[in-house]
């Protein structure tokens, strides 16, 4: 009988996720967000690509929201679609960027959790980034969202950690 021990390596998809993390308020769990994104592209049935999740404070991407879009508040998740690009033969979709602070805050407004929140914002981006608008295609990237956050693409753990010191 063969052991099923997990050997500490990625799973071996032919998706490339980097996740990064820019702020020091919320721990990050960088394996749990790479699965939730894999967990998304193959329901989508996605071939290869590679992309980047990075977290960041509300300061960055207040700044990031003013200076690509011309909106002067911090949102809580920007997505930057490179089309064309390639890392390693696999196509580049972009970067999702989330702000975990701006996303806490969302979240208690909304009456939901902090992972449920950031799980939203990860599917959302990952939508983007695949070429859907919420502005232009009257509700169609919304009902995906929304079925995609009822699917399997649902994981026990959640991708952030509580806050790690209070401020």
């Amino acid at each position: 009988m063969t052991s099923k021990k997990p050997t500490g390596e990625p799973p071996s998809h032919p998706f490339r996720i980097q996740v990064l993390n820019r702020q020091r308020r919320y721990a990050i769990f960088p394996r749990v967000v790479e699965s939730l994104c894999f967990r998304v592209l193959q329901i989508l049935r996605e071939s290869a690509c590679s992309f980047s999740v990075t977290f960041v404070g509300p300061r960055r991407i207040r700044l990031l929201n003013r200076r690509y879009r011309g909106k002067d508040y911090p949102a809580d998740v920007l997505t930057f679609r490179y089309a064309g690009e390639s890392l390693e033969g696999q196509p580049f979709l972009g970067e999702i960027v989330i702000s975990p602070e701006v996303a806490s805050r969302n979240a208690r407004q909304w009456n939901a959790t902090l992972q449920r929140e950031v799980r939203r914002l990860l599917i959302h981006g990952v939508l983007h980034l695949l070429g859907y608008d919420h502005e232009t295609d009257k509700g169609e990237m919304r009902r995906l969202e929304n079925r995609l956050m009822r699917s399997r693409a649902r994981i026990r753990s959640g991708p952030v950690g509580r806050a790690r010191y209070a401020g």
